[in-house]
Parts: structure tokens; C-alpha cells; sequence
């Protein structure tokens, strides 16, 4: 197991599209491990293998509820938090995902990226979606999901195509998320 150093905006890698897994070996479950103990020390509650450089349609999701050190990757609207013990781990992993009919209605969550350090925007996205997926056995999951599953599953999505969360904004806020991040790295 080993921290792998998380790559940032500008690195044009994260504009990258990642390709599929065909090979669930002992290399696919090292890197997976990796992830985890690389998003739960950011800390963070979603990662991409693109995150970490290797451009693989791979994800790690632990909505850890409630943990208090956690970055707040996303919140409900109202600052509402569910209320679990900030030790419950539900680590999960999505090999070559796929969205399956998303609800017509949509969301507006708070997001940020660990590719995009101490940057907040509002996005909006479906708000339900049905999934599919293959696990480390390369077995086939389907399942629907809402709430702040289904954003952080299509936010860390959009990462196997190149996007950040950011490039869902108007290119003046994105310009100004992006100023704020360099004037944040020069206090640094």
C-alpha cells in the first residue's frame, strides 16, 4: 500500500481520456488499495485513477458520513449532514462505470475536487441515476442511486472523460475559481 501524490489543475494528464480495464489482476487491486489510503489521507471522499496519473476507468467512492476532518466534497443545500460514526468506512469501487438513464430533474451540490485544492462551486446534475459497473472481480453491478451518491459517482465519472468540475461552469467563474487557486498556491 503506498500514497500516491495526487495530480492538480493544470496538469494536462487530467485532461486525459481513460481507457477501460480488460485486466483484473494483482495490479488493478494494488492501485485500488493505493487510491484509498491516498483519498482517505487527502482526505477526500471520491477519487479517479486519473487523479493519481494512471488514466484507467477506474474509481474509489467513501461518502464517509460525517467524518469531521473529511474535505466537504459536496453537502446538501441546506448544510444538512447525516449523522453516522465518523469511524463507518463504505469503501467502494468502480471498475468501467456507466450511467443508465439519468432523471430528467436535477441537483445543485457544492462541489470540490482534491485536483482542484480549496476550490468550491455549485454544480447541477441529475439527481438520480441508474449505474453499472464491474467490481475488482470483473463481476457486473447495476444499482440506482441518488442524493450525494449519484453526484459524486457522475462528478468522479466525468474524470474518466477529462472534465472537472470546474469545466461545468460559466468560463467566468471557472476564471475566477482558477485565480483564486493561484493566489491560494502563492500564500502557500
Amino acid at each position: 500500500m503506498a500514497i500516491r501524490e495526487i495530480i492538480e489543475v493544470p496538469d494536462p494528464r487530467l485532461k486525459q481520456v481513460s481507457v477501460p480495464v480488460e485486466t483484473f489482476d494483482d495490479e488493478l487491486k494494488t492501485l485500488v488499495d493505493d487510491m484509498f489510503e491516498t483519498m482517505y489521507d487527502a482526505p477526500g471522499i471520491g477519487l479517479a485513477a486519473i487523479q493519481v496519473g494512471v488514466p484507467l476507468r477506474v474509481l474509489v467512492i467513501d461518502l464517509q458520513p460525517d467524518d469531521e476532518d473529511a474535505e466537504p466534497v459536496a453537502c446538501d443545500h441546506d448544510g444538512h449532514h447525516h449523522h453516522h460514526q465518523p469511524t463507518k468506512k463504505e469503501p467502494r469501487v468502480f471498475i468501467n462505470p456507466e450511467i443508465l438513464d439519468p432523471s430528467e430533474e436535477h441537483t445543485l451540490y457544492q462541489e470540490g475536487c482534491l485536483s482542484v485544492p480549496e476550490i468550491y462551486a455549485e454544480v447541477e446534475r441529475p439527481s438520480r441515476i441508474r449505474a453499472r459497473w464491474q467490481d475488482l472481480a470483473g463481476n457486473t453491478h447495476e444499482e440506482d442511486m441518488d442524493g450525494l451518491m449519484a453526484t459524486c459517482l457522475q462528478h468522479e465519472m466525468d474524470h474518466l472523460e477529462g472534465v472537472l468540475f470546474i469545466d461545468h461552469l460559466s468560463r467566468l467563474k471557472r476564471n475566477m475559481a482558477l485565480k483564486k487557486l493561484e493566489k491560494l498556491r502563492k500564500v502557500a
